[in-house]
């Protein structure tokens, strides 16, 4: 432990560049929003989950050096940037569908549209198919790992990280599914899913035309 905590100078900036990150507004954090306002607290929790287990899942690539792999084999790291940005116009464009549906679209209809499984897949496909999250992952460890460092101190990034998107993430889809929330959507629901279909359309089209 005493080992690990010799590392703490280089582990904050680290967590500090990662809580920043988590934080800020984008694809991922809009979903869990516009999930939440929508269809309630667990549908948002769910597509949180889901984007959870993506950006776990690029934060156990960067650790194991995964990312280096990438990086020579630049083919598949192409076909995933363009998957990605495919995915996220995708979504734009239901998004933009909604825009245009019946203001007055029973709930119940709503909800049978969602499955726990589609919003898991749907959390999940938003991040893991941005492979730039796995640079952010990358240069995150990197900055919380000097070399010579144990592969605790990664553990260790790794996990605090986690908990703290798990509780971001987890704080939206709770802030965002109150009563006043939901009287918020209603009330300006063809602005905010036309906001989100912006989001995920400029996003889209950065990530195909970005270079890597």
């Amino acid at each position: 432990m005493h080992e690990i905590l010799a590392y703490f100078p280089q582990i904050l900036p680290a967590y500090v560049a990662y809580l920043i990150a988590v934080i800020s507004p984008g694809p991922a954090v809009m979903a869990i929003v516009s999930t939440s306002m929508t269809h309630g607290r667990k549908a948002g929790m769910t597509i949180s989950l889901g984007i959870f287990a993506g950006s776990f899942t690029w934060a156990c690539a960067a650790a194991l050096g995964l990312a280096t792999i990438l990086q020579t084999y630049a083919m598949a790291l192409e076909i995933l940037k363009i998957f990605g940005g495919i995915y996220l116009l995708y979504l734009a464009y239901k998004a933009f569908r909604a825009v245009r549906a019946n203001h007055d679209l029973p709930q119940a209809v709503v909800q049978k549209s969602l499955t726990t499984s589609g919003l898991l897949l749907r959390g999940y496909g938003i991040h893991v198919t941005n492979p730039k999250a796995i640079f952010a992952w990358l240069a995150i460890i990197a900055l919380g790992m000097p070399q010579g460092a144990p592969t605790s101190v990664a553990g260790l990034i790794i996990g605090i990280c986690m908990a703290t998107g798990f509780t971001v993430f987890m704080g939206y889809a709770a802030a965002f599914s109150t009563p006043h929330a939901l009287k918020i959507y209603r009330s300006l629901r063809r602005w905010i899913e036309g906001a989100m279909a912006a989001i995920y359309c400029v996003a889209g089209l950065r990530l195909l035309t970005s270079r890597i």
